[in-house]
């Protein structure tokens, strides 16, 4: 289900990364929200307030866009988000990674899950400097690249 990877993204922070921010933790929860579902930054922003909404804005990608433009996008700026979106977005890399290693999409050929991994490391290498310990945690699933 949809819910099961926000959750996973903010166990492992507060778990793995010693994570305690409850906006942090929220914007995690919530990151996928505006990608993924009818809900607009203006009604995130009314439910959660304004610290949280621009976590999650900051690691959202525009769905007007094409794919390859979105994924070029998330490269060029990962290294210019604020320290805490830079943790939702290594968080996010690392629980995608995990996912693929554990559960690989049944319709993606090998070629295509190591050319994600390949991508997800290049977003992280705009991030490194956010939190030593999650970025090891993205190095040891990387090192699991098919």
């Amino acid at each position: 289900p949809y819910i099961n990877h926000p959750i996973e993204l903010a166990k492992l922070l507060s778990n793995e990364g010693g994570i305690t921010s409850s906006e942090l933790l929220s914007a995690a929860l919530l990151h996928d929200t505006i990608e993924d579902t009818q809900t607009t930054r203006e009604e995130l922003q009314e439910q959660f307030g304004a610290g949280i909404t621009a976590i999650v804005m900051e690691v959202t990608d525009d769905k007007t866009l094409p794919k390859a433009v979105r994924k070029r996008l998330q490269i060029e700026h990962a290294g210019t988000i604020s320290a805490q979106a830079k943790l939702v977005k290594l968080a996010d890399k690392i629980c995608n990674l995990r996912d693929m290693d554990n559960s690989p999409p049944a319709k993606w050929p090998i070629e295509r899950r190591r050319e994600y991994f390949d991508w997800a490391k290049q977003v992280v290498d705009q991030l490194r400097g956010a939190h030593a310990a999650l970025e090891a945690l993205f190095d040891a699933a990387y090192a699991k690249r098919p």
